[in-house]
């Protein structure tokens, strides 16, 4: 049952199975080549957990009727979970086992190691235009894609490199496209804010600031048009939720229990204003209104799967749209323009990597389980590391986009002619050899 009450508060080896597919096949990363990827991807799906009643006996009854399993799964406790218009929430304390911790450690260190790659590469001129890094931020990507399936639709905004390889693509794909060569998912014509992979239904980036809102408003339409048991995770930064657009769809949402997860990412800063400057009401998981809301650490993996898990559940039972405030940080600036350094300070930036990175809270949990050693990470972290460096060299070898191509995607159909920028600039396919 769902009824209103009040508000509480929050107190505060994956580059070689990224993903499992349908009959237990597992999809390689980092190394694998665009096309095995792009063969097995498609019918890729993970599977995901159902929403839990008293999940806190239930683990407790569980633990002490199998003790011969208890190495399977350990319980975990996270912190609590502030709700909004509902009775109850996710589960407080949630059982893990080693793969799936491990797992999560190699996802996680992955997608850093990547975008510190991203990093250097637009530093050193290699990646032009815009570029927005996602470190700090992983275990959003990386607790979704737990409780998620490939069946399920996923839109975000322009820091969206994370997501795109939770859903099939790989290390050397992500960089070839920011890289802006042909190999990459748009043939290099997208770049950072427009990657894709629509097989598996990732729907993107976009480079508009809450523009993917209303898009991932109509996705949760088609899903419940076509009776699918999807939902579509509509993420958000904290800035965009000021949007009127937004709203539009929160009210549409509502107004046809349309089974739309939204997502606000929410790290502190919209661009270089902190939140507490640029909303009058900076709980964001307060902002839907008439319908609920989770505030979350999403600093926290295990935190994003169950919060995803619930919501999910919720939106498959009828219920209507639903908001997942992430609380999480940003280690970089806004983009790569932004050094991050005039609206917050060096400290602050450390104190939140000691206390809070998703890295170390997992490898924290493995730690304190027995189930991995200092050596046993720097080992795999030595491995994954070499693995993306090994996927960068292979991009910035990868060939360039050919000319014609400028001239392609312009309509759904390709015609003969394209119109330049003056009557004799254009394209004409009888003049082209």
């Amino acid at each position: 049952m769902w009824r209103q009450v009040g508000a509480g508060a929050w107190s505060g080896s994956w580059v070689r199975t990224l993903a499992v597919g349908r009959g237990g096949r597992r999809l390689e990363s980092g190394v694998e080549t665009r096309a095995s990827v792009r063969a097995m991807s498609a019918a890729a799906v993970r599977p995901s957990g159902a929403m839990r009643d008293s999940a806190d006996q239930r683990l407790a009854t569980e633990t002490e009727a199998a003790p011969a399993a208890a190495d399977a799964s350990k319980a975990f406790e996270l912190a609590p979970f502030a709700l909004f218009r509902l009775e109850h929430g996710p589960p407080q304390h949630v059982s893990a086992t080693k793969e799936e911790l491990l797992r999560s450690h190699r996802m996680l260190y992955t997608m850093r190691r990547m975008e510190i790659s991203a990093d250097q590469l637009y530093k050193a001129q290699k990646i032009r235009g815009f570029c927005h890094l996602y470190d700090g931020q992983e275990a959003i990507a990386v607790g979704m894609h737990e409780a998620l399936t490939y069946d399920d639709y996923l839109i975000t905004a322009y820091r969206n490199h994370c997501q795109q390889l939770t859903r099939g693509d790989t290390v050397e794909g992500i960089l070839s496209e920011l890289l802006g060569r042909a190999t990459g998912c748009a043939e290099g014509k997208g770049g950072s804010m427009h990657l894709y992979w629509p097989q598996n239904n990732y729907f993107g980036g976009n480079g508009i600031v809450g523009a993917q809102v209303p898009l991932g408003t109509g996705l949760a339409f088609a899903a419940k048009y076509r009776n699918q048991k999807a939902v579509s995770a509509t993420i958000m930064g904290d800035g965009a939720v000021n949007q009127g657009q937004t709203h539009e769809s929160f009210n549409m949402a509502a107004l046809w229990k349309l089974p739309v997860i939204y997502v606000v990412e929410n790290n502190m800063y919209g661009m270089g204003t902190s939140a507490s400057r640029a909303a009058a009401n900076p709980q964001y998981y307060t902002r839907g209104a008439y319908f609920p809301g989770i505030k979350v650490d999403g600093m926290d993996v295990l935190a994003v799967r169950e919060a995803t898990r619930f919501a999910k559940t919720y939106c498959l039972e009828g219920n209507g749209p639903i908001l997942l405030e992430m609380e999480t940080y940003r280690y970089h600036g806004h983009s790569m323009s932004d050094p991050g350094m005039s609206y917050r300070t060096r400290d602050e930036i450390m104190g939140v990597r000691k206390s809070r990175d998703p890295i170390e809270k997992v490898k924290l949990r493995l730690l304190e389980a027995g189930w991995a050693t200092e050596d046993d990470f720097r080992a795999t972290e030595r491995d994954i590391k070499h693995e993306v460096d090994a996927a960068v060299e292979r991009a910035l070898k990868a060939p360039e986009p050919d000319d014609t191509l400028l001239w392609t995607h312009v309509y759904a159909a390709q015609p003969a002619v394209v119109r330049g920028t003056s009557i004799d600039n254009g394209f004409v396919a009888s003049q082209r050899r």
